[in-house]
């Protein structure tokens, strides 16, 4: 006569037994909730809620044998709260989980510091508290791509900047404060460009030339080293006006055209 094949019985089903929480892990977390929680216990197959000091929290998975239920919590205020869950056969005893206050970010450095006005470059951002928090170059957001886990490194993408570059300032914020990087980030604008060469080519020290190109807001011109002076940038980069510098009559020069993006060669001059 063969023996009858035991049966495995759910905790849940166990007449006179409720439910029992054991610990929740982590067991505290930022105020503004959305953080993943595991419950750990006897009898918690089943659970259909969970409460963080009153507040439902959302079940997103559990282990059919009720031991682990995972909830993300709601927000709640700063401080000690009990949790509970229940299922068919009860609610558990509570346990405590701590909300903790948010810190304000501590923004310490960039890297890189600098980069082009048309964005769209990596960055990272070195400190502390760095965690779900937003950031800002002038007034302008950034894309946050995320932090590491302890919150001391965030990664992003530099938007876009001013037309003519510039140093504008970083801010770092989350609920409970914001930081400012030393130094903030400087867009640089495009290189100069130079179309033909200075014009004219040979004159003596003291005449007026013009060089023609774009981007050449901002420039500085060199003969052989020596800046011109009287500089002029017309409307829109693309043109500029100066008078020669002094030199030696029947040398013959390099001009060099400056900008913060870069520079631009603008052929050769001949004094006379």
């Amino acid at each position: 006569m063969s023996s009858p094949t035991p049966q495995l019985i759910s905790p849940v089903q166990l007449p006179g037994f409720g439910p029992i929480l054991l610990a929740v892990l982590p067991n505290s977390g930022p105020a503004a909730g959305n953080n993943t929680v595991t419950l750990f216990g006897l009898g918690l197959a089943g659970t259909n809620s969970v409460l963080f000091g009153g507040q439902a929290a959302t079940i997103v998975g559990q282990d059919p044998l009720g031991l682990t239920v995972t909830v993300v919590p709601p927000a709640h205020a700063p401080g000690a709260v009990q949790v509970t869950a229940t299922n068919g056969a009860g609610t558990t005893n509570p346990v405590t989980y701590m909300y903790v206050a948010p810190t304000p970010p501590v923004a310490a450095a960039i890297v890189p510091v600098s980069g082009p006005t048309s964005g769209n470059t990596p960055f990272t951002i070195a400190g502390s508290g760095l965690q779900n928090s937003s950031v800002t170059f002038g007034v302008t957001p950034a894309t946050v791509l995320g932090t590491d886990p302890t919150g001391t490194l965030l990664f992003g993408v530099v938007p876009a900047g001013p037309v003519g570059g510039g140093n504008v300032p970083v801010t770092v914020s989350n609920l409970a404060g914001s930081s400012t990087v030393p130094g903030g980030y400087t867009y640089l604008p495009p290189a100069p460009t130079v179309t033909g060469t200075v014009s004219p080519a040979s004159a003596v020290a003291g005449a007026a030339f013009t060089i023609t190109g774009t981007n050449l807001t901002g420039a500085t011109v060199l003969f052989g080293g020596t800046p011109a002076t009287g500089v002029v940038v017309g409307v829109g980069g693309t043109s500029l006006t100066g008078i020669v510098p002094p030199g030696t009559p029947g040398s013959t020069v390099g001009v060099i055209v400056q900008t913060a993006g870069g520079t631009a060669n603008a052929g050769s001059f001949t004094y006379l």
